[in-house]
């Protein structure tokens, strides 16, 4: 049976909230047992599970801080949406492998969710605005 776009609402609501708590069991009880989970340019690749996808979310908590996501826009099909959303924090860690330094980050976030039949999120998939990330967190270059 097709999700209704409130259910899958509910359930990526569900998932932000939990990501905005750093709560990491609670996003990955949002997970389908055998989820394909995939953030384009993340050094694992696509993963295959919720354990498999615990320590991109442990990452993210540690280097991330504060963060609110603002939905843009919402597309919905058969079970599956794709939201577009503005992510606004701070860097305090190494984001994606950058120095944060404690600033303040702003970045576009693409998602493309799939659900499986009883709700659960059977595939993430991630596009990040890295090139907004790196006008903001420059890196000291070192001389030539």
């Amino acid at each position: 049976m097709a999700l209704s776009p409130a259910d899958m609402d509910r359930k990526i609501d569900e998932h932000f909230h939990f990501e905005a708590t750093d709560n990491v069991a609670g996003v990955l009880a949002t997970l389908a047992p055998d989820v394909e989970h995939d953030i384009v340019g993340w050094p694992t690749g696509p993963t295959r599970g919720p354990a498999a996808a615990r320590g991109f979310y442990e990452a993210l908590f540690a280097d991330l801080a504060d963060g609110k996501i603002e939905c843009v826009k919402r597309l919905y099909g058969a079970n599956f949406l794709v939201d577009e959303s503005m992510w606004r924090g701070r860097a305090v860690g190494r984001p994606f492998g950058l120095d944060g330094g404690g600033r303040p980050l702003a970045f576009r976030l693409l998602h493309i969710i799939e659900f499986a039949g009883d709700g659960a999120i059977a595939r993430e998939n991630v596009w990040i605005d890295l090139a907004a990330i790196l006008q903001q967190l420059p890196q000291d270059r070192p001389a030539a």
